[in-house]
């Protein structure tokens, strides 16, 4: 019986220091050839799926200005508290264009989407995502 190939990732292949054909176990059956271009197809989606992700360095944008949220009056009743944390797009003039839940009660997500959309952010070099947290208390 065969034994079954070990997957060969990108970051396995670049810190071995071997060509990519040693690499890759030989097969008895000539299924070789197409598992070296299934393996190289991967190597190369997954280095341009990393060089295509934007950068995360914008997580250091300061605030200018916060709008409070408006506390949904359903949370209030039913006592629901807690933090909210949105990823916000944020361009070169510090305008929130896109705001996008991250995690939360879902009964208080769109209140702070609507708050953080209002926030203006120090201005910067282009669009930056951006982290931020919106905290939920029955004190506020």
């Amino acid at each position: 019986m065969l034994a079954r190939p070990q997957p060969i990732t990108l970051l396995s292949f670049l810190n071995s220091g071997e060509p990519m054909h040693e690499a890759i176990p030989a097969a008895k059956t000539g299924v070789k050839r197409r598992m070296r271009f299934r393996h190289l197809q991967a190597a190369a989606l997954a280095a341009i799926v990393a060089l295509a992700m934007p950068a995360r360095a914008g997580d250091d944008r300061a605030v200018k200005s916060r709008v409070a949220p408006v506390y949904p009056e359903i949370a209030k009743r039913m006592r629901i508290t807690g933090e909210v944390r949105l990823e916000a797009t944020v361009d070169a003039q510090g305008k929130v264009k896109d705001v996008k839940p991250v995690s939360g009660n879902h009964m208080l997500e769109v209140a702070a989407e609507d708050a953080v959309r209002q926030w203006k952010f120090v201005p910067g070099d282009g669009d930056t995502v951006v982290t931020v947290s919106v905290n939920f208390s029955l004190g506020q």
